[in-house]
């Protein structure tokens, strides 16, 4: 459900966006009349894919673990370009056109940092992480990787599917498109390649493999 929700807000935000762009430049380049006759034939199509964008982005909102303060910034720079963006097009001030313009796409660039922005919690002293060690053990090294940074939206068990993640249980993945999906993100997921390396993402699939029912 959250994977056709985040491609649903991808379409909805670009048509979205779209629609603005055009009604900008109409504006800036003192197209006013043809402003007027774009603004009425999209008008039932903004107010559709502007209710979905809303709501599509409150409903996966509320599915996050966590909320970082880059999307709160996002969010709020969202809400303060619709009314600008209202009041500019009604008032024909192109000052106000361009600065709620200006905000959406600060907002959709945050959404794409926010998304890209990757922490690894540490694991446990106790761990051996080092694999030239004798007693070095991957599973232990997995699990204890995926104890402390996955399984908000895997859970425990890797069932739990929050957030579109992917139920590791039944995966059927290769090892190396384990790792892909590990190193590149997915969807919701975001990209651990340059946070985990070489031996942590091995010791990570062979956890997630072994979870596998």
């Amino acid at each position: 459900m959250f994977t056709g929700l985040l491609h649903t807000h991808k379409l909805v935000v670009v048509l979205f966006l779209l629609i603005y762009i055009i009604k900008t430049v109409l504006l800036l380049i003192g197209k006013t009349e043809n402003l007027e006759m774009f603004t009425k034939k999209v008008k039932v199509p903004e107010m559709i894919i502007s209710f979905l964008f809303l709501v599509t982005g409150a409903v996966m909102l509320f599915q996050l673990p966590e909320i970082k303060t880059l999307l709160i910034i996002k969010i709020i720079g969202v809400f303060a370009s619709i009314p600008l963006a209202v009041i500019g097009f009604k008032k024909k001030n192109k000052l106000l056109a361009v600065l709620s313009l200006i905000l959406l796409f600060g907002a959709y660039g945050l959404a794409e940092v926010n998304k890209r922005r990757v922490a690894i919690a540490p694991v446990s002293a106790d761990v051996v992480t080092d694999e030239a060690d004798a007693s070095y053990d991957p599973l232990v090294h997995g699990k204890a990787i995926f104890e402390t940074n996955c399984v908000a939206c895997h859970g425990p068990a890797g069932d739990l599917n929050a957030v579109g993640a992917k139920n590791l249980q039944t995966s059927e993945l290769s090892d190396e498109e384990v790792s892909t999906v590990i190193r590149n993100g997915k969807n919701a997921m975001p990209p651990y390649g340059k946070v985990l390396n070489e031996t942590e993402v091995d010791a990570l699939v062979e956890y997630v493999k072994s979870m596998r029912k």
